[in-house]
């Protein structure tokens, strides 16, 4: 897949094949889109794009009292997400106050017809596009044989049929519901980030652990609690069990998201980690002391193997 982040460095190609939309989560709903895209590349003899924008358009257009929008993917998670699903371009446009003013008439111009040569133009059931979402199927539809380019709408039921949502994705991941999510997400909810020091105090009653830093400012943490997890680092994939949370037994003053892997035992401080959350063992709890929660460490790595 080869990422293009300027309009301008768009390459000429025959036969493209369009999507676009913000992607987050590239969730089993999107899946389908996706797979309908590469279908209709083969079919063609040409080659799938998708369109996608960072930042969040709602990040760029909500007003200073709305609540914040958290994001399942990064950009990076995102891309890393749409290599699986055999996209052969993607193109990722700048979302600013500017871009946010073209008319859909104007979007389909400059981004499908000038700068992609759009062949067929691939989107969800309730997709919007342009200045205020005014452009739709409809109007697709309607001027289709002006526009020059097919266009094919996935039905409801395609993309709905579990009624997933990156809304419901998130309400689920909020309330601690790693299930649910990854259900509707199609693999496991990760966590990217670099390694940093913490206070070591887990190495004193033999549980080391990784401390997580996360880099977008946006991204959506989970409930806090103790879940059984998979790292990557560095291509090796790790056994562990994470946890998301305050440490009210030793009087934390931040949240932190702190990592044990079984059976391993290496400096891997700055190097980047990817967690995938498998399952939620508990709630984060406060102990009467460090051998009360060194005992439920125990049981919570039991429960993780077990899981994993």
């Amino acid at each position: 897949m080869e990422v293009i982040r300027e309009l301008e460095h768009f390459p000429k190609i025959a036969n493209a094949v369009v999507t676009s939309g913000t992607f987050d989560g590239v969730h089993v709903g999107h899946q389908q889109i996706l797979k309908r895209l590469h279908e209709n590349a083969m079919l063609l003899g040409g080659k799938s794009v998708v369109i996608t924008f960072w930042p969040h358009p709602r990040h760029v257009l909500s007003q200073a009292q709305e609540k914040p929008v958290y994001l399942l993917t990064s950009i990076e998670e995102r891309i890393e997400l749409l290599r699986e699903f055999k996209v052969d371009y993607l193109l990722i446009i700048p979302f600013t106050p500017e871009f946010a003013n073209l008319s859909s008439s104007e979007f389909i111009q400059k981004i499908l017809i000038d700068t992609i040569g759009t062949r067929k133009l691939v989107i969800g059931y309730d997709h919007r596009f342009g200045k205020n979402r005014e452009g739709g199927f409809e109007y697709l539809k309607e001027n289709a044989a002006t526009l020059g380019f097919e266009v094919e709408e996935i039905p409801r039921e395609d993309v709905d049929h579990v009624g997933v949502s990156s809304t419901k994705i998130r309400k689920a991941l909020e309330a601690g519901d790693i299930e649910t999510a990854n259900k509707y997400l199609g693999y496991f909810y990760h966590l990217t980030g670099t390694v940093t020091e913490g206070d070591k105090l887990g190495r004193t009653i033999g549980f080391p652990t990784a401390n997580l830093a996360i880099s977008e400012a946006h991204k959506l943490i989970p409930a806090r609690g103790v879940y059984a997890v998979y790292g990557t680092l560095n291509g090796q994939r790790l056994k562990g069990m994470l946890n998301i949370g305050m440490r009210p037994t030793v009087g934390g003053l931040k949240q932190t998201i702190e990592t044990h892997f079984f059976h391993f035992d290496k400096d891997i401080y700055h190097q980047e980690l990817q967690l995938e959350l498998v399952a939620r063992l508990r709630d984060e709890q406060k102990f009467s002391g460090l051998d009360a929660l060194k005992e439920q460490l125990a049981k919570d790595k039991e429960a993780a193997l077990k899981l994993l």
